[in-house]
């Protein structure tokens, strides 16, 4: 589970062996994620396991959040800090719902709707001009959803409707973090996402209360390191080399969730989930990259 997606830096490209190596192994703890939801969550509700996850992850943040008020955050930005974790905190709920009703390789295809709804809410929403190519690659994305779904020709589970919601919520969230990050540390943006999903999915939480056993919550408390550690990596990727580079290593999360699903869970291998995911996948891979591309040329010209 992404929680949020780092904006690409090129400017500081180091390594590009560096940043592939990263990026792999941000795939590696991303499926293992799923992973370890799906394995340790299984008997709990959905929004009790997404609270342990986020209030045991808390201590992460610990040394930033005692020193926030250093960062003078203003009443506006408390406001959209609450409005995204409000938002985020039902696009993770349906995120741990989806997990134990559907395999893994479909919430990891399907999670990569969230850059496509994000170019798409920019275009429609914000008034960003979006050139037809990118169109193009939102409609190819759109094509491997419904290749994924299927509709008509299998049933729709409610997971496969929870991971779309998911990435909608998401993607809301991150065009709400993209002008925080403008104002404040990403650090800081990422601890205060936290901290409000955590008070947001409290009052849920406690409606379908059972105490979880030391095993659940030593599973949550994995997730919660996975996560952690795989924003760090993916972080580290970015800095080491330029999103062209680390973007279609992404991909490989994807086979890693079929071999995941496959000798751990016994899950099928469903070739037209492949197919699917592989053109969401290549569409916002392309997306990234030309966005990429477009601010590298804004920059040579400034």
């Amino acid at each position: 589970m992404v929680d949020a997606l780092p904006s690409p830096n090129s400017d500081h490209a180091q390594s590009p062996v560096a940043g592939i190596l990263w990026m792999v192994l941000t795939g590696l703890f991303f499926v293992a994620v799923t992973a370890a939801v799906k394995q340790g969550a299984s008997d709990l509700p959905a929004a009790m396991s997404a609270f342990l996850r986020y209030v045991l992850g808390l201590i992460f943040f610990i040394p930033i959040l005692f020193n926030i008020r250093q960062f003078n955050i203003s009443k506006r930005q408390f406001r959209l800090f609450a409005l995204r974790g409000f938002i985020h905190s039902f696009g993770v709920v349906l995120w741990f719902f989806a997990m134990t009703r559907i395999t893994i390789a479909e919430v990891t295809a399907m999670n990569y709707m969230t850059p496509i709804y994000i170019t798409l809410a920019a275009a429609l929403v914000l008034g960003e001009r979006v050139a037809a190519a990118r169109f193009i690659a939102i409609g190819v994305a759109f094509v491997g959803a419904l290749i994924i779904l299927r509709p008509g020709l299998r049933e729709i589970s409610d997971g496969h409707v929870a991971m779309i919601f998911t990435a909608i919520s998401f993607a809301i969230g991150y065009l709400m973090a993209k002008r925080m990050a403008d104002e404040l540390p990403a650090s800081v943006v990422v601890a205060m996402l936290s901290v409000t999903v955590t008070i947001g999915l409290l009052p849920m939480a406690l409606w379908v209360w059972q105490w979880p056993t030391l095993e659940e919550t030593a599973w949550m408390f994995l997730v919660a390191v996975l996560a952690t550690a795989g924003h760090y990596s993916m972080t580290r990727a970015f800095a080491a080399a330029p999103v062209n580079v680390t973007q279609p290593i992404t991909f490989l999360q994807l086979v890693w969730s079929v071999l995941v699903g496959v000798l751990l869970f016994g899950e099928g291998i469903d070739f037209w989930v492949i197919f699917g995911g592989t053109l969401i996948i290549l569409a916002a891979s392309f997306i990234a990259i030309r966005e990429a591309m477009l601010k590298r040329r804004a920059a040579g010209h400034s």
